[in-house]
């Protein structure tokens, strides 16, 4: 099944580029536009300290903006048919979806190399050794992973795949920017700064400023558990998030029709 859906994906090569393009948007915007006028405690108006605490925010919101393109993926071979196909062979009832997800984080890692190209060319750098930012791209895969379960569920509970991308997406505007991913959380309210602290999203983006050495010298890390152990956090939050929707979605498959 991953390797249906990675053939898949060579046949339809501008899936992948236009994938390419949100992202790499985002880093010039946010680096040339907004970058000199975002305050970082510790780090003020320095517009090259922003773009390496930027760079991990951008990393997570790729990985999980992958949600989108397993929902629809998904709910396309449910139109078609293939899902109804697929179940009537002997095979394990996760399989299809497995391969779906495998793929799917196949494609995000090329996504996030290329990314990472980008961003060395704007400014980006890490400040600690090869296998503390090798760990942080793998915390940024898991958690791209584990999202891509969430993308399952909804790709099976729709009936279209124009309807599987908006709902893969509208939930994870607020999660993305009602998070420390763009800007520290203690420039919120006092309700979304705790919303932030404690989201699963920010947990992953600290984890990675964490072991790529991008967070800004005298930056007051917040007291929330999560932002103080964002490695485990992380960790965590991710094989959470896996174990249950992975449990919905194959749950949602045995009985979901076209």
């Amino acid at each position: 099944m991953g390797k249906r859906n990675l053939i898949r994906m060579l046949r339809i090569p501008e899936v992948v580029i236009f994938g390419l393009i949100q992202p790499i948007m985002f880093v010039v915007l946010f680096s040339y536009v907004f970058g000199g006028s975002i305050n970082i405690p510790g780090a003020g108006l320095d517009a090259a300290t922003y773009r390496e605490f930027l760079m991990g925010g951008i990393f997570a919101q790729t990985v999980t903006f992958a949600t989108a393109g397993a929902s629809a993926g998904i709910a396309d071979d449910n139109l078609k048919g293939l899902v109804d196909r697929f179940r009537s062979l002997p095979m394990a009832r996760g399989a299809v979806l497995t391969g779906r997800t495998f793929a799917d984080m196949v494609q995000t890692a090329l996504t996030l190399v290329v990314l990472a190209i980008v961003a060395l060319l704007v400014g980006w750098r890490t400040h600690e050794n090869f296998l503390k930012v090798l760990a942080g791209f793998a915390l940024l895969l898991f958690l791209g992973y584990a999202f891509t379960w969430i993308g399952a569920l909804i790709g099976l509970s729709v009936r279209t795949p124009e309807a599987a991308t908006s709902g893969g997406l509208v939930w994870l505007f607020p999660l993305t920017f009602i998070s420390t991913a763009f800007v520290p959380s203690q420039n919120m309210p006092a309700v979304l700064q705790h919303i932030a602290e404690w989201n699963p999203f920010s947990a992953t983006v600290q984890a990675a400023r964490e072991l790529f050495g991008n967070i800004p010298p005298g930056y007051p890390v917040p007291d929330a558990w999560p932002m103080q152990h964002p490695v485990l956090a992380s960790v965590l939050w991710s094989i959470v998030i896996i174990a249950v929707f992975r449990t919905l979605a194959v749950r949602k498959y045995k009985s979901a029709t076209a």
